[in-house]
């Protein structure tokens, strides 16, 4: 983390059979989120296909003394988290019609905002690891970031921020396939200290879109960073701490 985007292109994929206002809105909508994050977008492909797909293909650069690598985590240091989880699960839900809009409200803005504040406030600070939620969940970016500092990190579950309905969904199925497949890579790296439910492994395991970040600081440091963030209105928690390296990765706690 600690990049500077300069500029974006668009690349979409779109159905003959949609009316091409709905493209013209996801293009707009990818606008006004390009200039939050100040920077143009230069323009594009797009493709006919049967399911409407959409993403930013982005060019920055990053100075290296900014860098904060998924790699440095550290003995000692608290892990904290930057937005809640669980938009897979609320997804897959108000596709099969289980939930409506209004059930995910939440978790759109959340997914609508930007890192760029968390990032800025982060990379001020002396923390020394992060990387971002995304697909893998987070058990599984988490495993990548002890895997790659040679440590281990222990998780409070009860600490864990989830957006409303999540749980109530996961114990009843609503697990999106991303995510099993998620759970079923790390789950041998995990020690299940508090014998939680399978449907919660699949919360943490959530494979998320646009999700927090994941930081680990100085655990004398750390409530400087949560309080700083959430002063800028962005959700902060610290969830566990990073330990010696142990013969399980994560231990949920």
């Amino acid at each position: 983390m600690g990049g500077k985007p300069l500029f974006a292109l668009n690349i979409a994929a779109f159905p003959e059979d949609l009316d091409p206002s709905i493209l013209a809105d996801i293009l707009t909508g990818a606008e006004e989120t390009a200039s939050e994050a100040g920077i143009p977008i230069l323009g594009g492909h797009t493709i006919k296909d049967s399911e409407p797909k959409y993403g930013l293909a982005v060019t920055g650069i990053i100075d290296r003394e900014n860098i904060k690598p998924n790699s440095a985590a550290r003995p000692g240091d608290s892990i904290i988290l930057t937005k809640p989880i669980g938009t897979g699960i609320l997804s897959t839900a108000l596709k099969e019609g289980i939930i409506d809009e209004h059930d995910v409200t939440d978790a759109i803005n959340s997914m609508k905002s930007l890192n760029k504040l968390s990032s800025e406030i982060i990379i001020k600070t002396e923390s020394n690891a992060c990387t971002d939620i995304t697909g893998f969940g987070l058990l599984g970016h988490l495993f990548e970031m002890c895997d790659a500092s040679s440590v281990s990190a222990e998780i409070s579950f009860s600490d864990v921020p989830f957006f409303d309905r999540v749980s109530s969904l996961a114990k009843d199925g609503t697990v999106p396939g991303g995510t099993k497949k998620n759970l079923e890579f790390v789950e041998n790296h995990v020690h299940n200290k508090i014998e939680i439910k399978k449907f919660q492994l699949h919360m943490l395991a959530d494979a998320q879109t646009s999700g927090g970040l994941l930081v680990t600081i100085d655990r004398t440091l750390s409530g400087n960073l949560i309080n700083e963030l959430r002063g800028n209105d962005i959700s902060a928690h610290e969830i566990g701490r990073v330990t010696n390296r142990q013969k399980k990765v994560i231990s949920i706690v």
